[in-house]
């Protein structure tokens, strides 16, 4: 009761607050590129990628976190070199996908086998354990969180330029591929992060969810963007407060669930309404502006 009464009296709530808080906020942000530009597939395989390097790094008897980055990050990265200008394609995830996670059982078991007194680890992985994080853990994953943001918003302006017309954005001198391996390097981060908070199993939620629940809410790039950055803090505080309110609820399904009432709201209250953002494809803007070029004058 006294621990209900004074939540912020408790260490392991406030370094999940401070961790989540960041997380969440990362997730948000790199989520709504994720969506905008059509890649929430490379989450899905990526959340693989991390269940894999954290548990190789477990079954090697390295820090869980060497293998969250390493993996996750060297993962996204493959990925663009394999697929077009930068951007990872179905195709290419599709080839990776079953291999990562074969690969996976294989540390899940040379870990099981070999250090079986640590086997909880290996849940923590897939689960998520944000509410086990030590007050180190938590700083670390809040710098590393808040570091992503400011890369994201940094490359904000020409990403999403890139994002809406790659053509076009080449043709104006807008490094497309290097955008496009820079965004994948964070979003491997930013799954890394979300591993930590909500596992690998249940990180595609906390990357996709709040960026679509802000498209459908707001048609503004600009404004997506931060609203989902925003949707993104409130569904991780409010997860974390029911589970800490309900003991018998896991932080990271409170989170989801959290999240997904959000987004379904989201389709109830704008069923029809759609993210759209005209482009204007390089042809006809070629053929525009040749036709203003030979329009006879007036006298």
């Amino acid at each position: 009761m006294t621990g209900l009464a004074d939540p912020f009296s408790q260490p392991f709530l406030v370094n999940a607050l401070l961790a989540g808080t960041a997380i969440a906020a990362a997730c948000g942000l790199v989520g709504y590129f994720l969506v905008l530009r059509a890649q929430v597939f490379t989450a899905d395989a990526l959340s693989h990628v991390a269940f894999t390097g954290a548990l190789a790094a477990l079954a090697l008897g390295y820090d869980l976190r060497l293998g969250l980055f390493g993996a996750t990050i060297a993962g996204a990265l493959l990925l663009g070199a394999l697929g077009r200008t930068g951007r990872a394609d179905d195709v290419v995830i599709g080839s990776v996908f079953s291999w990562v996670l074969g690969l996976g059982v294989f540390f899940l078991t040379l870990y099981t086998t070999s250090r079986s007194t640590h086997g909880n680890a290996g849940v923590s992985v897939l689960f998520g354990s944000i509410f086990g994080l030590s007050a180190g853990q938590a700083g670390a994953a809040a710098l590393i969180a808040a570091g992503i943001c400011l890369l994201l918003l940094a490359i904000a302006r020409p990403l999403l330029f890139a994002s809406l017309d790659e053509a076009v954005a080449a043709a104006r001198g807008v490094p497309v591929r290097l955008l496009g391996f820079a965004f994948l390097a964070l979003v491997g981060a930013a799954a890394a992060e979300a591993t930590q908070a909500v596992g690998a199993l249940l990180l595609l939620g906390l990357l996709a969810a709040p960026a679509g629940a802000a498209q459908r809410l707001t048609s503004g790039p600009y404004g997506a963007l931060a609203l989902s950055c925003g949707l993104a803090v409130a569904e991780m505080w409010a997860g974390l407060a029911l589970s800490y309110a309900v003991p018998g609820v896991p932080p990271s399904f409170a989170v989801l669930a959290t999240a997904t009432a959000v987004y379904a709201t989201a389709f109830a209250v704008r069923p029809g309404h759609r993210h759209k953002i005209i482009r204007l494809r390089p042809e006809r803007a070629h053929w525009e502006e040749r036709r203003a070029r030979q329009a006879p004058r007036e006298p």
